[in-house]
């Protein structure tokens, strides 16, 4: 009985000691200032995709075309950190108002699964687009449609997505939903505490987005004018503290992050959240679509990309200050949809001055039902991953700095020749090296790093590990490609 006992005790510990995630508290994001920072304490930029499935039932199957562990390694190898996966309404609860549906949690929980082995923070996205399938969009329960008099009287007007929000019944149906008719806030708030409830311990999780793209209704010309600032006091923020409030009856730690209303993605508009007093896992969760490559994408002429440098560093310096403003850590949540290769080169270019983490608009296209623009995704056909769009995926597999022991202080990288720079304060009391991931695509024959300051601790293929010396200067780590010769060289 002893032996047995003790074989019985090696081998839990063994299981405890291999299981990724042994520890009591799972590996999370948290707010610290404007950065996300990791249980290291290392501040963690993101770069990753989009996973948001949005055909009945709201979770890509488990196929070549859906997503599969085969999914999560091509992510990770092309140094894709994070994810924003889509956790609708819809599929939440979509039988009664806080009565969680156990299919659905269970294709979500596969999903990120799947992100978590692989080391990929998760940003749960409640994704709604023009409300409903009665409307051309998707995102809110069958039963959460209420079609308001007197347009209820006839069949819906069910115009293109984005075009379908500016209809009076669409604007009407969210004027109602700011206003708690139905009790559909009240729902809405419910399917949060579902949510919370299966993953507020969810490893590799860094937070719940409240509502996708929120649109305020009929005085949205107001809001394409000025942004709408009496719509935020009235509605939009007294809904994000609700949802809030929600989340916090069950998860007092993750973020939640807070979307603007729709116009402030495309437009260069102020945006007017406030803080929340001691509230101090607040996000902002913002877009960026410049209206040039909009105009491109629906063939309407007058578009010029070079314009977008303009609106993209805009766009990146009012969410920094909207975040001091409220509190908050910024991501940029959504961008891209196009295949445009040079307006996501300007627009990842100004995420690099800015040091601003991102999910890009779209790993797959998933036949996505509302989308101003059908070059989205990054491969030809979704089921086969060798079909990827080779120039896009250049432009966004970059060398970057995942996790870094300090402050972030500049940071650029070129994806025509590889070059790579970047600065950072050393904290001494984070004793975790800083990790810097190295592309796989723009190093044909190898790279060579050099680090002032520091010292590289280790480096393989894709990553530089690196730990400042003792002192307070700041580090300087360089990569460049190895003009010819053996090297070191990347697999692609």
């Amino acid at each position: 009985m002893r032996r047995l006992l003790l074989t019985t005790l090696l081998a839990v510990a063994l299981v405890l000691a291999t299981a990724p995630f042994a520890t009591a508290d799972p590996p999370q994001l948290r707010r610290d200032g404007r950065w996300l920072v990791d249980p290291q304490g290392r501040v963690v930029i993101v770069h990753g995709f989009n996973l948001v499935y949005k055909r009945d039932p709201y979770a890509p199957p488990a196929t070549a075309a859906g997503f599969t562990a085969r999914d999560a390694r091509w992510l990770a190898r092309h140094g894709f950190n994070g994810a924003r996966v889509g956790t609708l309404w819809a599929g939440l609860t979509p039988d009664a108002p806080g009565r969680a549906d156990p299919a659905y949690v269970t294709g979500v929980q596969r999903v990120l699964d799947l992100l978590a082995r692989r080391r990929i923070w998760m940003q749960l996205d409640m994704h709604q687009d023009q409300w409903h399938e009665t409307y051309g969009g998707e995102g809110v329960p069958d039963w959460a449609v209420h079609r308001p008099a007197p347009y209820s009287a006839a069949p819906p007007v069910v115009a293109p997505f984005p075009t379908g929000y500016w209809t009076p019944e669409v604007s009407t149906v969210f004027d109602s939903f700011w206003a708690g008719a139905d009790g559909l806030l009240d729902a809405w708030a419910d399917a949060w505490r579902v949510a919370a409830r299966a993953w507020s311990r969810q490893p590799y999780l860094m937070g719940y987005d409240l509502l996708n793209e929120p649109w305020m209704g009929l005085e949205w010309p107001t809001c394409l004018a000025d942004g709408c600032p009496d719509s935020y006091a009235a509605e939009l923020q007294p809904a994000m503290e609700q949802g809030l409030a929600a989340i916090r009856e069950v998860d007092g730690d993750n973020v939640v992050w807070w979307e603007p209303q729709q116009f402030a993605g495309g437009q260069p508009l102020d945006t007017f959240f406030t803080p929340v007093a001691g509230e101090r896992q607040l996000g902002f969760s913002w877009h960026s679509y410049c209206p040039d490559v909009f105009l491109e994408s629906q063939g309407i002429p007058g578009g010029d990309v070079e314009n977008c440098w303009d609106f993209a560093r805009g766009r990146q310096e009012h969410a920094l200050e909207q975040s001091r403003t409220m509190h908050a850590v910024p991501l940029m949540s959504e961008w891209g949809a196009t295949d445009n290769v040079r307006a996501i080169e300007i627009d990842a270019a100004a995420a690099d001055e800015r040091l601003m983490g991102w999910t890009h608009w779209a790993y797959k296209r998933w036949d996505d039902p509302t989308t101003a623009d059908t070059a989205q995704g990054m491969f030809r056909d979704d089921a086969d991953l060798s079909s990827v769009k080779r120039a896009k995926l250049r432009v966004l597999v970059r060398t970057y700095a995942q996790a870094t022991a300090g402050t972030p202080l500049a940071m650029s990288f070129d994806p025509h020749d590889g070059a790579f720079g970047y600065r950072y304060r050393p904290d001494p009391g984070v004793t975790a090296p800083t990790r810097i991931f190295v592309s796989p695509l723009h190093y044909p024959h190898g790279w060579r790093v050099t680090v002032d300051h520091g010292r590289v601790v280790s480096r393989s293929a894709r990553q530089v590990l690196v730990a400042a010396a003792p002192g307070a200067d700041v580090v300087t780590v360089r990569v460049v490609r190895e003009p010819n010769g053996p090297g070191e060289r990347s697999t692609r």
